[in-house]
C-alpha cells in the first residue's frame, strides 16, 4: 500500500471517471486503473463497482477511502510541520470564499496580505459553503471565510466582522418615499433572491419568515432567482424589482447613472450578518492564519465594525 494508490482512490472516488481522476493525478488511465486494482488487491475488497457507464464506490469502499483522505492529509501536515521551524509566511496558503463575501473582500484583502506576508503564495476560490466546507475538511483548502453560523468537527471559527443587510431599489420606487423598510414589507415586493444554495439567500427567507409562504404571496408579487449579488444589481437598475444586499456590497453603484438606484436601511432590528474564518485546528501555520486574519481587519470595507 503506498501513498499514491491512496491518492488515486480518493480522486476516482471524488471524480467517479477513470480518465478524469488520471488526469487529476498527472498520471495515465491504465496507470491509475493498475494502481487501484493492485490496492484493492491487497485489500481483498472492492472499494468501487465498475460498470460501461458509471463508476461508483462500494459501502466498504466509502469507509477505506474516507481513512484514505486523513492518512493523504497527515502525511502532507508533515511536510508542514517540517518547515515550521522556518518561515510559515513562505509556503502557499489556499483560501476559499463565498460567492457573496469574495467581490467585495479580496480586492482590499489580497494586498494587504502580499504587504504582510509578501513572500507567501496566495490560491483563492469561491464557492459556496457546502463546497468551501467540504474541502476544507479533505485538507484542499487551508482556511475559508464564510458567515456564520458556522459549524464542523476539528475546525476553528473566529468572528471577524459584523455587517447589515440593506434594500437595494430603483430610485423612482414607491419605497424611496420611506426612510426605512420594515423586514416583512419584502414579502409583498418584486424581490431578486439569489439560487438554491447560497447561504444569503437563507438568511434573508430566515428574516422573513413570510417569503418561504408560497401560497401567501403566490397571487401577490413573483420572485427572482438570480446568481449572483451583480446580477440583481443589474437587474435593479432594469427596474425588475427589488434586492438585499449585505453592507460591503453596498459601494458598488459608480458605474451607473446618478438616481438610477437607491438604497433604504430596514426597520431596527436590522437582520445581518457575522462574516467569520475558518480552518482546520490541526493547520499547523497559525503564523500565516494570524496574517490572513490582520489582512482582513485592515481592509477599508464599509462594515458595522470589526470584532
Amino acid at each position: 500500500m503506498t501513498l499514491t494508490e491512496l491518492k488515486y482512490i480518493v480522486a476516482l472516488a471524488q471524480e467517479c471517471h477513470f480518465g478524469k481522476a488520471a488526469e487529476r493525478c498527472f498520471v495515465s488511465q491504465p496507470t491509475l486503473s493498475v494502481g487501484v486494482k493492485k490496492l484493492e488487491d491487497e485489500l481483498g475488497v472492492a472499494i468501487f463497482e465498475r460498470s460501461k457507464s458509471a463508476v461508483r464506490v462500494t459501502p466498504l469502499g466509502s469507509k477505506v477511502v474516507e481513512q484514505a483522505q486523513k492518512v493523504l492529509e497527515e502525511s502532507s501536515a508533515i511536510k508542514t510541520i517540517a518547515n515550521e521551524g522556518k518561515d510559515q509566511l513562505s509556503s502557499p496558503l489556499r483560501i476559499g470564499t463565498i460567492f457573496t463575501i469574495g467581490p467585495y473582500l479580496l480586492p482590499h484583502m489580497v494586498p494587504q496580505l502580499h504587504s504582510i506576508a509578501p513572500d507567501m503564495p496566495l490560491f483563492v476560490e469561491e464557492n459556496f459553503t457546502h463546497v468551501l466546507r467540504q474541502r476544507l475538511r479533505l485538507g484542499e483548502l487551508d482556511a475559508i471565510i464564510i458567515a456564520l453560523p458556522f459549524t464542523e468537527a476539528d475546525v476553528v471559527t473566529k468572528a471577524l466582522y459584523d455587517e447589515s443587510f440593506s434594500v437595494l431599489m430603483p430610485g423612482n420606487h414607491p419605497w424611496t418615499e420611506r426612510q426605512n423598510i420594515p423586514v416583512n414589507d419584502l414579502a409583498d415586493a418584486d424581490l431578486l433572491l439569489l439560487g438554491e444554495g447560497h447561504c444569503f439567500r437563507d438568511q434573508i427567507l430566515e428574516a422573513c419568515p413570510a417569503l418561504t409562504n408560497k401560497d401567501e404571496r403566490s397571487h401577490k408579487k413573483t420572485t427572482i432567482e438570480a446568481t449572483s449579488l451583480e446580477t440583481m444589481r443589474h437587474m435593479v437598475a432594469s427596474g425588475m424589482g427589488v434586492t438585499v444586499l449585505p453592507q460591503s456590497a453596498m459601494g458598488s453603484t459608480n458605474h451607473y447613472a446618478e438616481n438610477l438606484l437607491t438604497t433604504r436601511p430596514f426597520t431596527a432590528p436590522s437582520p445581518g450578518r457575522t462574516v467569520a474564518l475558518a480552518w482546520r485546528a490541526s493547520f499547523p501555520r497559525l503564523k500565516a492564519i494570524d496574517a490572513l486574519e490582520q489582512a482582513v481587519r485592515q481592509c477599508p470595507i464599509k462594515i458595522n465594525g470589526m470584532r
